[in-house]
């Protein structure tokens, strides 16, 4: 059954990074777009911002659709870790742990959920199975 287990989460995690994504690359459902969102990077001090903020929106975006699908899913989930795990590190750790105050509860749960697909892998009903 495990192996039938990814697909729930691939599927869940896909939606929220394609929304977020979204939200980051072209300023949909209330979010900032590139712009913004390149500004806030860049008050964290990721230099030079406007790359920072591409590279992040482009592989939510993008990687929501690869988890979907279950194309390179270690890979991916590998990628949106290393972002949840810096946005839990550098925007929400100093707001405490609830997400009403700004805290990383909810990026270390989507983290966590990340980290446990490149250990999992795509599963059964994975288009590239192996990877």
């Amino acid at each position: 059954m495990k192996q039938w287990a990814s697909l729930p989460l691939r599927v869940g995690l896909g939606i929220i990074f394609i929304a977020h994504g979204l939200q980051k690359a072209f300023g949909m459902f209330s979010g900032p777009g590139i712009e913004g969102f390149s500004k806030m990077l860049a008050g964290l001090g990721f230099m030079p911002s406007i790359f920072w903020a591409y590279l992040v929106a482009y592989i939510e975006l993008i990687g929501g659709v690869f988890l979907i699908l279950g194309i390179l899913t270690r890979l991916t989930s590998g990628l949106l870790f290393i972002i949840m795990a810096t946005a839990v590190l550098k925007v929400h750790l100093g707001k405490g742990f609830f997400l009403s105050s700004g805290g990383y509860e909810y990026s270390l749960f989507i983290a966590l959920a990340s980290l446990s697909l490149t250990i999992l892998g795509g599963g059964k009903l994975s288009i590239i199975k192996k990877l």
